[in-house]
């Protein structure tokens, strides 16, 4: 029951950086491409999943790798919006999607790593 509490903070934590820098990002730089718009989205997503990790004491390495996760569930359909496969409907939904799972892995990638870190008594 922890780990699922946990996950839905990390998802509330990515919505919060959304709903709170998406305007700041808007007013300091206007309408962007979608494909540019997408990684301002997922930096603000990622700053916020940043902030909650640190207030729960995460390693730096653990947040990095969080991370990573907001900018790579876009990166791999960059491709297929560039080439028109994609449109940006799909490419934000897509990456929206694609996230959610991938932060689910992570998780179980943490949880596994600290699990086996711990001395047994």
């Amino acid at each position: 029951m922890r780990f699922w509490l946990h996950y839905l903070e990390m998802i509330l934590a990515m919505v919060a950086g959304m709903l709170l820098l998406g305007p700041l990002a808007d007013l300091l730089f206007g309408d962007l491409r979608p494909d540019v718009d997408a990684l301002v989205m997922a930096t603000n997503m990622s700053i916020g999943m940043t902030v909650w990790m640190l207030i729960r004491r995460h390693s730096w390495r653990e947040i990095l790798e969080m991370d990573a996760v907001m900018y790579l569930a876009f990166a791999v359909l960059l491709v297929p919006y560039w080439t028109g496969v994609l449109d940006e409907h799909g490419l934000m939904i897509g990456g929206h999607v694609i996230m959610l799972p991938a932060m689910l892995l992570v998780m179980v990638v943490h949880q596994r790593r600290n699990r086996l870190a711990l001395p047994k008594f």
